[in-house]
């Protein structure tokens, strides 16, 4: 076999098989590919934007255009307090009847391609208040367009925006925040453009059955108004205003719970003994010091904002009853160390008169022996033994208490004495230590639940 006929018998067998491969992906098509499709009831749109210019709202020179509004909110993902913001992705449709676009070939809607979009006079819609926002591209461009044969037009898109929202933090975590998306009209007035929300939409689809970590979404509205501005002219716009509750058992385990354990901690050291001081002031410490990390912690995923959170009003509260704890010790402390003090002290004032009056005894005795002689002494030892009571004279049957044990019971009772002298000249009578531990495991736990009744009823009525 020469060299062209072998070619082509190669050439026919490729031709077989390919006409084979074609016909078997024809057959798993099926009615989408077939000869028999009739197109002859499409409209040209190259006779419709022929004379068409894009540049120009429709019926120009004449009243303004009414565009319907329609929005689907598909997530609220992010809300932040520290930023003010929050981040939504929206579902919006615009609708208006554009009559150079109107056709009577037949009576069906258009779907159109997302880049017919680029030839049409779309209105220059934007949310007032974003930071950012962006349309959907995957894996093509998240539009759609719908042309119906009067000419109405459905535009709708895919954005995904972060919106700017004002909230008042004054009692976080138990606040409730209204957050809005205003849709306004950036270059024409409302001379040219009026929006209104479509009748349609008497409720947000989506946005009720949305579920958020930290806020429920109480209730919704919508709000048409006309913004003046001086330079420019009115605007129309619109609004979509959604309050939020926040969810107030994150913080309750995470902050709350944490600090009234914190401070009923602090109260163990009520029945700790005064003679352990380093136990009760590390456990003073310990609790002081982390009551201040959980402040800090807890404020750093706040806004630095000048007002006073609902959060740091109690976190102050569980701080300085902690601290009143190991003040509390201190003061005990203080009082049981005075008593132990002015007690030595007068003791140490009692013997060191004791100590004179028994100097000044002796001395006096050695002159009077210098003076009269050993006999006067005699005799006046004599004269003090015959006066001497009978029952004190030594030998007899009963013996009462000794010289020396009515000294020591003299003294006693003197020193008690002095005591009570010493404590009703201060002007502040120093309390005993026990009993100021035993006044504070009652006031200090009472007074902490009547001051979390205040706080819980004025933050949350």
């Amino acid at each position: 076999m020469d060299v062209p006929t072998f070619l082509l018998s190669v050439l026919a067998l490729l031709f077989v098989a390919g006409d084979r491969l074609s016909r078997a992906m024809l057959s798993d098509i099926g009615d989408y590919v077939g000869t028999d499709i009739a197109i002859s009831w499409l409209p040209n749109l190259d006779d419709l934007m022929k004379d068409y210019a894009r540049n120009f709202r429709p019926g120009i020179g004449g009243p303004p255009v009414n565009v319907a509004m329609a929005i689907e909110v598909a997530s609220i993902d992010h809300i932040s307090e520290a930023n003010m913001e929050y981040t939504m992705t929206v579902y919006l449709r615009q609708s208006w009847r554009d009559d150079r676009l109107s056709y009577n070939h037949t009576n069906k809607t258009l779907g159109l391609d997302s880049r017919f979009v680029d030839k049409l006079w779309v209105p220059d819609t934007f949310i007032v208040n974003a930071k950012s926002a962006w349309f959907h591209d995957v894996t093509v461009e998240n539009k759609l367009i719908r042309l119906q044969p009067n000419g109405v037009i459905l535009y709708s898109s895919r954005i995904t925006s972060t919106v700017a929202c004002d909230m008042d933090l004054t009692k976080y975590p138990m606040d409730e925040q209204e957050c809005m998306l205003d849709l306004e009209s950036y270059g024409y007035s409302s001379e040219d453009i009026v929006y209104h929300w479509s009748e349609s939409q008497t409720h947000i689809h989506g946005l009720d059955k949305l579920e958020l970590s930290q806020f429920t979404i109480t209730a919704y509205r919508f709000v048409t108004e006309t913004m003046n501005t001086k330079s420019a002219g009115r605007f129309p716009r619109l609004s979509l205003r959604f309050e939020l509750r926040r969810n107030r058992g994150v913080y309750i385990i995470q902050s709350y719970m944490p600090s009234i354990l914190l401070v009923a901690m602090s109260w163990v050291s009520f029945w700790i003994s005064q003679s352990a001081v380093p136990a009760r002031v590390s456990l003073g410490i310990t609790t002081v010091l982390t009551m201040t990390t959980l402040m800090v912690s807890a404020r750093s995923s706040l806004p630095r904002a000048s007002a006073i959170k609902a959060l740091d009003v109690y976190f102050w509260i569980c701080y300085v009853f902690v601290f009143a704890a190991l003040i509390e010790y201190a003061f005990a402390h203080y009082n049981a160390d005075y008593r132990l003090k002015e007690k030595a002290k007068v003791k140490a004032n009692k013997l060191g008169s004791e100590t004179i009056v028994k100097n000044g005894k002796q001395a006096m005795v050695l002159f009077s022996l210098s003076a009269t002689g050993l006999n006067q002494g005699v005799m006046i030892s004599n004269r003090q033994r015959a006066h001497r009571p009978s029952g004190q004279i030594p030998g007899e049957a009963h013996h009462p208490e000794t010289p020396e044990e009515q000294r020591r019971s003299q003294q006693t009772a003197e020193e008690s004495q002095d005591d009570k002298k010493c404590c009703s000249k201060c002007a502040c009578k120093p309390i005993d230590a026990d009993t100021i531990d035993i006044y504070a495991r009652a006031v200090f736990p009472f007074t902490f639940a009547l001051v979390n009744v205040i706080y819980w009823v004025a933050y949350t009525m």
